[in-house]
């Protein structure tokens, strides 16, 4: 068990790097599902049905092959994945240190896995708004932008934060495969590093990488358990 502490900041580095793979994708699904979400509620066939077809895709597709076409088909699109720099961001992946292709490969992969999930958490709490409070705001004349902003996604975001935090968590343990997509320096990565490269005992260093991922997705189940005690309260 040594190897936990002799090389502490080796797990550091990659805890730090997961950590960041996670915080972005989970930014990044929270805004691609909504608006997915926005689009599956849709009056209009044709966006309800891009909607439908988006979840139907990668709801369904394994995340592994999600992630092979990003690392590996994507680079196939453009040379040093200019293509995929979004204005504002290059600051701060070169700030984080993360300003790698496979980088952004594995966070597109990320997001758009994981948006197809977020919609439905999000569906699901629109779901559960009483149709009555929609008919209501359209007997007042708001538009299906204004009943969404004002009555409907307002009342949905209570029902729908337990299903998010899960979805969040499952993205979580899902970045553990990262690491085999090229991107360097993750926990998963760094387990390898460590088992083959410098031939160090499998448990001890699968018990190092098991506690980074708690330390990420145990407080977060704590707190949507306790959310879900204090909505189950109120009701």
């Amino acid at each position: 068990m040594s190897v936990l502490i002799d090389k502490f900041d080796v797990f550091a580095g990659g805890f730090w790097l997961t950590l960041q793979i996670c915080v972005l994708a989970a930014i990044g699904a929270l805004i691609l599902g909504a608006i997915v979400a926005v689009l599956r509620i849709s009056p209009v066939p044709p966006l309800r049905a891009v909607g439908t077809a988006y979840v139907n895709i990668f709801r369904n597709m394994p995340l592994t092959v999600v992630m092979f076409f990003a690392a590996f088909g994507l680079p196939a699109l453009g040379s040093n994945a200019d293509f995929l720099r979004i204005p504002g961001m290059d600051a701060v992946f070169t700030r984080l240190g993360t300003d790698l292709p496979y980088f952004r490969f594995a966070l597109i992969a990320l997001v758009l896995y994981t948006a197809a999930f977020v919609c439905e958490a999000l569906r699901s709490g629109v779901n559960a708004v009483p149709a009555g409070q929609a008919e209501a705001a359209r007997s007042l004349g708001l538009t299906f932008g204004q009943n969404l902003r004002y009555v409907v996604l307002p009342q949905s975001w209570k029902a729908s934060i337990v299903p998010l935090g899960s979805v969040i968590i499952a993205m979580i343990k899902n970045s553990a495969l990262v690491g085999f997509f090229g991107v360097v320096g993750d926990l998963s990565q760094t387990a390898d590093q460590l088992t083959s490269a410098e031939g160090y005992a499998f448990i001890p260093v699968a018990i190092g990488i098991s506690i980074g991922y708690l330390i990420m997705t145990v407080p977060l189940g704590a707190l949507l358990d306790r959310i879900e005690k204090r909505q189950a309260v109120a009701r």
